[in-house]
């Protein structure tokens, strides 16, 4: 146990520095700006085009892989965006906000520092692609969802067009094709770009937890809504456990693959959920509470899991041969 505390306390030791220092500085968010620019336009997607185009070609291809890690989030969002509507009677735009709580994890910021902390660099072609195929369902559904509750009033094509845009231009998603592409290739950056690449991998991590923190600090939780509770619930324990039954259900992952992902589907709400909340005007305190409330309860979920993970309590398939 000792051994998984030494793993996760400097990764959530970054998160509460950064909220440290943001109550002491008392900066406004804005002066954070530059940072997250850093952070999600040359950071992250240097790591990813890194670590991916190291990885043999045959091994970014795992369909059966994405399709299940990928369906749990959906079974998750799914789950709670029905629920949500049942008891609203029919409220489709605070449902879809309180449906991507529920399973959009934080695993722009959040997953590539802790997963290769946990497990290794064979840990980063599963982040990398959980990440560009999720993002792509979450870019697909959001905009649909709020042109059929009528909070978007544009026109389909527009819509349609706004999620192509969304999805081809995000930065991660570009890094990873380009990395992709790369190992398709056989390319190798020469050695000056490689050597400024390895910088900013590195970067990456700390600069997104940190940011993390000092984001979480200057967006102060009024209350706890009551909703909370089944979200909390939901993204940080029924996520984890859908994805491992059907990563185990699919097919014979390797193992690392396979506690990545599990790892990735219970971290804490993506901070993109307020962000999304904040573009449509729903749910918006609600969802920077559900940010902070399921980032506070992961320290101890989190730990949890990775115990259970590195004690061998967890079998990297629950139907071996199947």
């Amino acid at each position: 146990m000792a051994d998984i505390f030494g793993l996760v306390l400097p990764f959530f030791g970054l998160i509460f520095l950064g909220y440290f220092v943001a109550r002491v500085v008392r900066q406004p968010l804005d002066a954070l700006g530059w940072m997250n620019i850093f952070i999600i336009y040359v950071a992250l997607p240097a790591l990813f085009f890194q670590l991916l185009s190291r990885t043999p070609i045959e091994k970014l291809t795992e369909w059966s892989f994405i399709f299940a890690a990928v369906f749990s989030t959906y079974v998750v969002f799914a789950l709670m965006f029905v629920m949500s509507v049942i008891v609203s009677r029919g409220e489709i735009a605070a449902s879809t906000v309180k449906g991507l709580a529920a399973a959009y994890g934080n695993i722009g910021y959040m997953g590539p520092g802790i997963a290769l902390l946990a497990f290794g660099e064979q840990a980063a072609v599963p982040v990398a692609l959980i990440f560009c195929f999720e993002n792509i369902m979450h870019f697909a559904i959001t905009p649909m969802m709020m042109a059929l509750a009528g909070d978007d009033r544009r026109k389909p094509g527009a819509v349609a067009l706004d999620v192509v845009r969304r999805i081809a231009l995000h930065p991660f998603i570009i890094a990873t094709a380009v990395g992709v592409a790369a190992a398709a290739l056989s390319f190798a950056p020469p050695a000056p770009v490689a050597r400024l690449l390895e910088m900013l991998a590195r970067a990456a991590a700390p600069c997104a937890l940190f940011a993390m923190g000092v984001t979480l600090a200057l967006r102060p939780l009024k209350r706890v809504p009551r909703e909370l509770a089944p979200i909390a619930v939901l993204k940080l324990v029924l996520h984890p456990l859908v994805c491992y039954v059907v990563l185990s259900a699919v097919g014979d992952f390797d193992p690392i693959w396979v506690w990545t992902a599990v790892l990735l589907a219970g971290l804490p709400t993506a901070t993109n959920v307020f962000v999304i909340a904040q573009q449509y005007g729903v749910w918006v305190e609600r969802a920077s509470a559900s940010v902070l409330i399921t980032t506070i309860l992961s320290v101890a979920t989190v730990t949890a899991l990775l115990y259970l993970v590195k004690s061998g309590l967890l079998p990297p398939d629950l139907f071996p041969g199947g």
